[in-house]
């Protein structure tokens, strides 16, 4: 085999094998979304994010709830009349008690919405999930290919400098031209010009995979089992995504907590029942003779507003508005879910008929890149004709390493689209951020108190 038909061999034996490269130490791209996961500044401010939603459920249902709260204070006063020295003190402590025990059902409006709240939040979090992890894919494919990409335009290199010093070995022997050493200069330059630019992008790559990940990337092995998680039809697909995509979920949460704030707008425009009470005791008098006493009051109230300067009206108008957009935007989010299930399936069709041709392809610029040399070597070709072979033989490998690398994106960018691009979906090994334990123990009603006992 002549020297460009074992370099072209080498070139192709990389990119087949470099699925198989790394050994035990390989990173997987289940180990990249593990680590990701874990280290994600993201996705902890979405977990945080949810936790202080839940919050307002606890705000909510205080208002049904009784406020008790104890009291003490005292004083000391002295007087100085006509020579004569008087002074007392006085001490008086207290409890207070006041609830709310009927409110037109606002209460139950606000607590619906701030539920719903902590839903969508509990949802963000997995949106948010699906979004790291859809980057992680794309910033570990892009420094794997980018590696390939860089070995490759390395190659090339070598190649083009090999011509040229063919070239100028053939002018020395009297059967070559000062043209073709000038050709072979000039794309060798071109060659090692485009070499540089794929480190400068690999770098860069690699500096976002570590963004992600939280470490450098190792010895990349992309191979994965995960288009698995992908249906047999695009039907099912877009059925799968329009059931339990994250970004449909939040809007059907956002849809119930319009709807309550519209009922608490309407129920603030009614009646409140209020009962409050306090009991204490006082201690008083001169300092030689104290006396004391215990007192108390129990009463309610009723209030029904009547006007407020436009502001219940406006209220209401308000939330029956926004009720309305967050129908509007849960339509828009079936729309954008069902356009992004639809792309990424037709980009999974669109790369493996793009690996298939470039796969052709490149077989064939062997035979041609093989059969240019030989030819040129009898006079019937020129240094030319070999270059532009091997042109057409790097575009072609260059072709194959981005529709590989298009295809593992595709298919998690469809496993995104469908919202089954999580932790729990992959199977990673990981402790799932949530906060619906958070959201539960908030609706402890006794919490409060017992902290303050504690």
């Amino acid at each position: 085999m002549s020297f460009r038909g074992k370099l072209v061999a080498s070139v192709l034996a990389l990119m087949v094998s470099a699925v198989a490269v790394g050994g035990a130490q390989a990173q997987s791209i289940a180990q990249a979304l593990t680590a990701a996961y874990n280290h994600a500044p993201d996705l902890k401010s979405a977990l945080l994010n949810a936790k202080a939603s839940a919050e307002n459920i606890a705000l909510a249902e205080s208002a049904k709830r009784p406020t008790i709260g104890a009291s003490l204070s005292g004083n000391y006063n002295w007087s100085v009349i006509n020579n004569q020295f008087a002074d007392g003190e006085s001490m008086t402590t207290g409890l207070s008690y006041s609830q709310t025990i009927f409110d037109n059902g606002k209460t139950e409006a606000d607590i619906e919405a701030a539920r719903a709240g902590a839903e969508a939040a509990e949802y963000q979090i997995r949106s948010t999930e699906q979004t790291v992890l859809l980057a992680v894919v794309q910033a570990y494919m892009a420094v794997y290919s980018g590696r390939q990409l860089v070995a490759l335009r390395k190659e090339n290199t070598s190649f083009y400098s090999a011509q040229l010093q063919s070239s100028k070995d053939r002018l020395n022997v009297g059967e070559g031209t000062r043209i073709d050493v000038a050709q072979a200069q000039a794309r060798l330059a071109q060659g090692d010009a485009a070499y540089r630019a794929a480190i400068s992008t690999l770098e860069s790559s690699q500096a976002t995979f570590q963004r992600y990940v939280g470490a450098p990337p190792q010895n990349l092995n992309p191979s994965n089992n995960f288009a698995r998680l992908i249906p047999n039809s695009l039907p099912t697909a877009i059925a799968e995504a329009e059931a339990g995509h994250p970004a449909i979920m939040m809007a059907k949460a956002a849809i119930r907590a319009a709807q309550a704030s519209a009922d608490g707008a309407a129920a603030a425009f009614g009646p409140k029942a209020t009962i409050n009470g306090s009991a204490g005791s006082k201690i008083a008098g001169p300092s030689n003779g104290k006396t004391d006493g215990f007192s108390g009051t129990l009463g309610f109230q009723i209030s029904v507003p009547i006007y407020a300067g436009g502001a219940i009206g406006a209220g209401v108008r308000k939330a029956n508005i926004n009720e309305i957009k967050s129908e509007v935007d849960a339509m828009s989010a079936y729309d954008q879910i069902r356009e992004a299930v639809i792309s990424s399936w037709a980009g999974i069709q669109s790369a493996d008929a793009q690996i298939s041709s470039a796969t052709s392809a490149v077989s064939a610029g062997r035979t041609v890149v093989d059969g240019v040399i030989q030819e040129r070597d009898l006079g019937t070709q020129t240094t030319l004709d070999v270059l532009n072979a091997q042109a057409e033989l790097s575009t072609a490998q260059e072709s194959l390493i981005t529709a590989s690398s298009n295809k593992v994106i595709a298919t998690f960018s469809l496993l995104a689209a469908m919202g089954h691009l999580t932790a729990a979906d992959l199977g990673l090994n990981v402790e799932i951020k949530s906060a619906v334990r958070y959201t539960q123990a908030v609706d402890d009603v006794w919490a409060e108190l017992r902290s303050v006992s504690e």
